[in-house]
């Protein structure tokens, strides 16, 4: 009987401390309340673009260019005569901090006028090989830009 009771009592003050019948020490009361501030912070993922896959075959132009400030620029006339064609370039960054180092082709058909850029830096991407095919022929104008920067650029036909 004595263990009776003693399970009951057990169970009856197991059963008010689940309840939350007994007083535990004080609860701590917050202080004055603060203003807290939300921020947000957007992330930017660059997500590298897929690279064609060919390879160059008779040049129209292989030629290295270094760029030691941003006032350097070089111009290059060339004339296409096959629509398979492409431009390679190849970047070597001569400086450690990559953020200073850009570079800019931009390609013109002087028959219609119409130009792409392309390029490595800024807002092109840090990729260093780039393979790009192009399609039109004519006659060509290939203004370089860049700043502590060496470049190999191939004008060439595309193989098969």
């Amino acid at each position: 009987m004595k263990t009776c009771i003693l399970y009951i009592f057990t169970l009856i003050v197991t059963l008010a401390i689940c309840a939350g019948c007994t007083q535990g020490p004080p609860i701590a009361t917050p202080g004055p309340t603060t203003e807290q501030t939300t921020v947000t912070t957007t992330l930017t993922t660059i997500v590298p673009t897929p690279q064609p896959s060919f390879t160059l075959g008779d040049h129209y132009l292989k030629k290295s260019f270094s760029f030691q400030s941003e006032k350097d620029v070089y111009v290059e006339q060339v004339r296409i005569d096959n629509a398979s064609w492409g431009i390679g370039f190849d970047i070597l960054p001569l400086t450690d901090t990559i953020a200073d180092t850009w570079f800019t082709m931009k390609v013109t058909n002087r028959d219609t006028g119409q130009s792409d850029t392309y390029g490595y830096g800024h807002t092109n991407g840090f990729e260093l090989h780039h393979l790009i095919p192009m399609y039109t022929t004519g006659p060509y104008e290939i203004e370089l830009k860049g700043d502590r920067v060496k470049v190999d650029v191939i004008l060439a036909k595309r193989n098969p």
